[in-house]
């Protein structure tokens, strides 16, 4: 239950001790006369840590679907799937005939700038004309370096290639035909550093922040926590579900997570004052979700409709604004009780 100080139990054992099934019976019949009999114990906070667990698929902290700018025919491909790469490292040539054939109309303008750059000075032709083989000029130099970076496509970062699309040769589309619906010829994923996406309910989004500590277990590795932290806290709250994603980072220089596992990750929220009562005393209306309770005040059972938070072995949460320290609440013949009826504690 994890109490740093807690009222209930102690309580909850004076009232119930000493009463049999045989004084039940017995109070019952003295008491014909339509007041029903009931058990209670007083309401006081307890301390408790909150906490949550969430259910979650890992991703890699880095993934990328390399393709080329434009359709073309693939060269060469470097690597395959499974091959580790570094930063910087070439993993594809694509076909060159485009750039080399930039690389000439750059130079025959670039002598014809020269040229004119010559003729402008002794006053020969107009700047119009200058400036307009000079802006061609430049187009054809953008060209060229554009050709230059998507004709050898490098690893942005360094990880593991997880999927080749194209083989040498083949012309490639740009056609999308990865599972994210991207066009690629090779997909890189970086495996030493994960993350996973949860979706927390929104009354907990002022509890969270970049940085606290999250701990997180796999099937795969049965009792084996891993550490994470959470990585980053999006700013927006889903209308429909009322909650809100949180970017969790999970540590993996010794790669025995993958991508794609199933995960759970326990996010400890915070240290919180909560009302904490017998399960049993907690009652559901049939046909519905509603949870309520009912308290004993002046004799009679008042019924309150409360919200159910977290579980401890027989204990549960409750919260509802209704609900007060020093509060009456009825932990046995609750059951068979109606909103107003007349009550008796039954010491």
């Amino acid at each position: 239950m994890n109490f740093k100080s807690i009222y209930l139990i102690p309580l909850l054992g004076i009232l119930i001790s000493g009463c049999s099934g045989q004084e039940g019976t017995q109070f019952e019949s003295e008491n014909g006369d339509g007041i029903e009999p009931v058990r209670v114990m007083e309401l006081d906070y307890s301390e408790i840590e909150r906490s949550a667990t969430y259910t979650a698929h890992l991703r890699g902290f880095n993934e990328v679907h390399l393709a080329s700018s434009s359709p073309g025919r693939i060269e060469k491909i470097h690597v395959d799937i499974g091959d580790r790469v570094r930063e910087g490292d070439l993993l594809v040539d694509m076909d060159r005939t485009q750039l080399y054939q930039a690389r000439v109309q750059m130079q025959s303008l670039e002598t014809d700038l020269r040229r004119l750059d010559t003729l402008r000075r002794v006053g020969s032709i107009s700047q119009q004309q200058y400036d307009q083989v000079r802006t061609q000029y430049e187009v054809a130099r953008s060209n060229v370096e554009f050709l230059s970076e998507n004709t050898r496509l490098t690893a942005p970062f360094s990880g593991v290639v997880s999927e080749r699309y194209y083989e040498d040769g083949e012309m490639f589309s740009g056609a999308p035909n990865t599972p994210a619906g991207k066009a690629a010829i090779l997909s890189l994923v970086q495996v030493g550093r994960l993350k996973a996406d949860v979706s927390v309910a929104e009354r907990y989004y002022p509890n969270l922040e970049a940085g606290m500590e999250v701990s997180v277990t796999t099937d795969v590795y049965h009792g084996k926590q891993f550490p994470g932290r959470i990585q980053r806290v999006y700013p927006t709250i889903d209308p429909a579900t009322r909650t809100f994603k949180v970017e969790i980072s999970v540590p993996n220089q010794d790669e025995r997570l993958r991508p794609g596992m199933f995960a759970r990750a326990r996010i400890e929220l915070e240290e919180v004052r909560a009302f904490v009562v017998p399960a049993l005393a907690v009652l559901k209306l049939q046909g519905s979700n509603e949870r309520y309770i009912f308290l004993e005040k002046n004799g009679r059972a008042e019924r309150v409709v409360v919200e159910i938070g977290d579980r401890f072995d027989d204990m549960i949460e409750i919260i509802s604004p209704d609900v007060n320290v020093g509060d009456r609440l009825i932990i046995a013949g609750q059951a068979r009780l109606l909103d107003g009826v007349s009550v008796q504690v039954h010491e």
